[in-house]
């Protein structure tokens, strides 16, 4: 599983499990690492000239106020966030005093949910803090004009197998394009057999094709909505075949 380990015991990974008496192993084959303060300034950015901010995740609020730190720019009160979630809004609670400080959320997640509240603030200028490989549709931000300036401020890179770490799995299951990448930076010669493999999104099972490998499990799908769902109806089966 190209994932971090789940922080609840009660992951529905857990349940698959032990209900196949299968080994489930959280090995995630990518990490992300902040731009330290001399690349972020080769974007000619200033933060300093930007009265809000636009947070998509809560890793970008993490290197917003370590680069904020580094750079020793100094946030005013009057600052204003803008996240797509409200869990990620209440994450700024770790950086900021959440009462005092303008603070707007979305509840779906997507960009389209935060319009009401960029259009009526649309005189703010606004920073968007992204990694290097985000995926966020911000047509939306153009189509009704939104001042806005997208911010690397992270990137992700392969999480390398150490030259004695064993590989030997029958499934790989992968959330993402850069996890593919990473699978044939640490294994060029990578040969899949009767390795299965699955993923998570269309361009992650693009990314697999592309790569010549082959897909085995591919969610979400109407029958799999979720990489649990699917995992569980693949072994189900594979059980099932055993059986006869």
């Amino acid at each position: 599983m190209s994932q971090p380990k789940p922080t609840s015991e009660k992951s529905p990974y857990y349940e698959i499990a032990e209900k196949y008496g299968v080994q489930i192993e959280f090995r995630p084959f990518i990490k992300v690492e902040g731009l330290s303060a001399k690349e972020f300034r080769q974007s000619k950015i200033s933060i300093s000239d930007f009265t809000a901010v636009i947070f998509t995740a809560r890793t970008a609020i993490d290197h917003f106020f370590r680069l904020c730190e580094e750079m020793r720019v100094n946030i005013p009160d009057t600052m204003k966030y803008f996240c797509t979630t409200e869990s990620i809004a209440l994450y700024l609670q770790k950086y900021i005093v959440y009462r005092k400080r303008k603070i707007f959320h979305g509840i779906t997640g997507k960009l389209d949910d935060l319009l009401p509240s960029l259009n009526k603030h649309s005189k703010e200028k606004f920073l968007y803090a992204v990694s290097d490989v985000h995926k966020d549709e911000t047509s939306v931000l153009d189509n009704h004009k939104i001042n806005y300036t997208k911010a690397v401020m992270y990137r992700t890179v392969s999480n390398d197998f150490g030259p004695d770490e064993p590989f030997d799995y029958d499934m790989l299951l992968f959330f993402s394009p850069s996890g593919i990448a990473s699978l044939l930076k640490n294994f060029p010669d990578f040969n899949q057999g009767d390795i299965k493999i699955g993923c998570f999104g269309a361009t992650t099972a693009k990314a697999v094709k592309d790569a010549g490998l082959r897909l085995d499990i591919e969610a979400p799908s109407a029958k799999a909505p979720s990489m649990t769902a699917a995992l569980d109806d693949f072994l189900r089966e594979n059980a099932k075949e055993n059986e006869n």
